[in-house]
């Protein structure tokens, strides 16, 4: 498996943008989207010890809560729910509705790893993925690496895809205008304006719209970026099909699967994303218009309400991990770090100082974190061998 590349824009925003090309599918027998699920989890299960990635949201719950029926009605190992703990980083404490899931579904192996600073960005398992394989995104890919050891020889499970999926919504403004469940206002004609224009405008309008600082880029660099995405807002689709289509092909997901396989293949582990499965994708696609989602909260109702509490469905809130990934060994990098190891066209190293310096500094400099990292065990490398060298002649 050839190692990725990155482009130095990428690696100093830590966003992957655009889309794959389209592939014309080979037609296969349509089936709903519940039975696409089901049909993706029953692959991970027949082939144990089957773990799911388990944090407690939405997603990872309905994907154990799915596996763990699919098991009991196939007479198969139950799968066994893995969960990263962090006691030192009070934002990532899921417990309650971990355990309110777990208790529902009935089950007693649950794999609960305690981690201190482990999985830092330049931590004990990230030094160990980028040393195998090098720099990988998304920066946290490593956060799989001792849920993908535990299962080793079987399979992990993961709620992966469910963000992207389920979150696509058939409310659209001017549905709602049309269908009278809004009332127009004065700004829907520039609204109206903005998407007949061409996209050539669209793009030069969304570029002056970056949400984002990114005060570390430089100035060119940062417009760069603005316009890559803003040309990836502006060749996003508004039909249904297309839009689901379109975010199945999105790069970052397909780029950020494929560094779970790198890391898997050392396991001889199978790494399965339902909500990224083809035939899932196809079936949302293809929902009849009275059966689209309006909302995140109607998707799961609709996919999973008898399978999980109604409390664990609709709820809104999610744990930040961002505090276990920048803790000590990532501040002691960036203390000592001596600049060397970014590419300076694009990078402005004392605005990137000044972000590290902060007490949480902005997550998407964690890639570069990895990437300058890297460098400077390459060159400190280097040197070493230098020296042998001259100790040998």
């Amino acid at each position: 498996m050839p190692a990725p590349t990155f482009t130095p824009i990428e690696i100093a925003s830590g966003l992957i943008l655009g889309t794959l090309p389209e592939v014309r599918a080979v037609p296969r027998a349509q089936v709903s989207a519940r039975a696409a699920l089901e049909r993706a989890v029953l692959d991970a299960v027949t082939r144990p010890p089957c773990f799911v990635s388990f944090s407690g949201g939405r997603d990872s719950s309905a994907v154990l809560a799915l596996a763990t029926r699919v098991a009991r009605a196939e007479g198969l190992p139950l799968p066994i729910p893995a969960t990263n703990v962090f006691p030192a980083v009070e934002l990532t404490d899921e417990a309650d509705w971990q355990e309110r899931v777990v208790r529902h579904l009935g089950l007693d192996d649950w794999a609960r790893l305690e981690h201190h600073d482990e999985l830092d960005v330049v931590g004990e398992f990230a030094e160990d993925v980028l040393s195998r394989h090098g720099l990988l995104w998304p920066f946290n890919a490593h956060f799989h690496a001792p849920l993908i050891r535990l299962a080793s020889g079987g399979t992990l499970l993961t709620g992966i895809g469910g963000d992207e999926l389920l979150q696509i919504s058939d409310a659209s403004r001017w549905g709602d205008i049309l269908s009278g469940r809004t009332r127009p206002e004065r700004r829907d004609v520039l609204r109206l304006g903005f998407t007949v224009a061409p996209r050539a405008v669209k793009r030069r309008v969304k570029a002056r719209r970056l949400p984002l600082d990114f005060a570390w880029l430089r100035p060119e660099a940062r417009r760069e970026l603005a316009l890559e995405w803003a040309d990836n807002a502006v060749r996003q689709p508004h039909g249904w099909q297309q839009l689901v289509r379109w975010v199945m092909r999105m790069r970052y997901v397909h780029v950020g699967t494929a560094s779970l396989d790198r890391i898997a293949a050392d396991e001889g582990v199978a790494v399965r994303h339902p909500f990224l499965a083809r035939d899932f994708g196809e079936a949302i696609a293809t929902l009849p218009k009275a059966e689209r989602f309006r909302d995140r909260t109607t998707a799961m109702t609709r996919l999973f309400g008898d399978l999980l509490p109604a409390e664990v469905l609709e709820r809104r809130t999610k744990a930040s991990f961002d505090g276990a990934f920048w803790s000590e060994p990532s501040r002691s990098f960036a203390r000592n770090w001596d600049g060397a190891g970014v590419d300076e066209r694009v990078v402005d190293v004392a605005a990137l100082r000044l972000e590290w310096a902060k007490d949480m500094p902005d997550p998407r400099t964690f890639l570069l974190a990895q990437s300058a990292w890297l460098r400077t065990r390459d060159r400190s490398a280097d040197r070493r061998e230098k020296t042998l060298d001259g100790v040998v002649e």
